[in-house]
């Protein structure tokens, strides 16, 4: 079962950019008071398909898209029965950026993931059987892109390339050049170019008024604005290596059970899995690097914090999940945050009322 949903549609999403802007914060869905709001209207549904999961078919898996795609996950795997794995285009974007810049086809490059969903970093890369992360950070320093279609390729300083020696995954861009994305994003929305989500929903009703002329006969250049390439592919290798027990290493979202040290058991990671029948083993990592391991625990806390919040209803754990965000980190603006995301969702928030 393939889940990818979005509680109050885009409108709601865009009302979660406009919050963050208005107090000078990213909104941005899957991080920030974005990934908070997002994920307190998407939870109590997830778990609601869950438990009919559970009684319908529990041998099933539910393969999770839907965004933020590590919290949700782990919501559905720590409160109820479900088989579940999150899925994100992410890694797989990624490979295939790499591998390209590399010269080389996608299956003679290795990548080794460890981190959270939109929080994860390439530690190390094998290209046709030779170490390259050395190789492909010096690439990146001499101007190489690796970003998404819906993030701005705004480069990594060299310093931190060096001194980190692994690959930050887009969305770092959000908590280690903050202030950049800030200012173009308050640009965007202050000039008429509007927020990602107010952006999207012109490309959608584009995109619809195409899909309505049966003779359309080739993939709109209005898709490739969207920030999903890739999901199919991955999407199709997960169901076949958990159908078939293929035993194939894929980067997906499952419960840690100690992979990388220093986090709970059943906190939901993004890492190199083996995938077969019996569902996604994490291969173990270790504990990460200093700074990645702070960054981690404290963004690992605002998630398990979340999901206790939209669980139970629950407003206290609500106010700590924010002061935890590293993109909030502000006690007075956390309670304001709070107020007004209660407020503006609560007909997709009745575990709050």
């Amino acid at each position: 079962m393939l889940t990818q949903l979005r509680v109050g549609q885009l409108p709601a999403r865009a009302a979660d950019e406009r919050l963050g802007l208005s107090h000078e914060l990213l909104g941005q869905e899957t991080t920030g008071v974005g990934g908070f709001a997002k994920a307190l209207r998407t939870i109590p549904v997830m778990l609601d398909i869950a438990k009919r999961v559970e009684h319908l078919a529990p041998d099933a898996w539910i393969i999770n898209f839907t965004n933020p795609a590590g919290i949700v996950t782990e919501a559905v795997s720590r409160y109820s029965s479900s088989n579940i794995v999150g899925l994100c285009n992410v890694p797989v974007t990624m490979h295939h950026t790499i591998a390209d810049m590399l010269k080389l086809p996608y299956d003679k490059v290795t990548l080794r993931f460890a981190g959270l969903n939109h929080m994860v970093w390439v530690h190390e890369v094998i290209a046709d059987g030779r170490d390259a992360t050395a190789e492909v950070i010096e690439m990146l320093c001499d101007g190489e892109q690796l970003s998404m279609n819906n993030i701005k390729a705004i480069p990594w300083p060299p310093a931190l390339l060096r001194a980190l020696k692994a690959i930050p995954c887009p969305y770092h861009r959000y908590f280690w050049q903050t202030r950049t994305m800030l200012k173009d994003e308050l640009t965007d929305a202050a000039n008429g170019k509007g927020t990602r989500a107010e952006q999207v929903m012109k490309v959608e009703a584009e995109l619809f008024e195409l899909y309505a002329n049966p003779q359309l006969d080739k993939k709109p250049e209005q898709l490739s604005q969207r920030g999903g390439s890739f999901y199919s592919e991955v999407a199709l290798e997960l169901i076949d290596a958990l159908h078939n027990n293929l035993g194939k290493q894929m980067v997906v979202n499952t419960a840690n059970n100690g992979a990388i040290q220093g986090l709970p058991d059943d906190a939901v990671i993004e890492t190199n899995c083996v995938i077969d029948a019996l569902g996604a083993h994490p291969l173990a990592f270790g504990k990460l690097p200093p700074l990645m391991n702070g960054l981690t625990q404290q963004v690992k806390d605002f998630e398990r914090l979340t999901i206790e919040a939209a669980v139970h209803g629950d407003k206290q754990q609500a106010l700590l999940a924010l002061i935890a965000n590293p993109l909030v980190a502000d006690v007075n603006i956390a309670q304001a945050l709070l107020d007004e995301v209660l407020e503006s969702n609560k007909a997709w928030l009745p575990q709050f009322n």
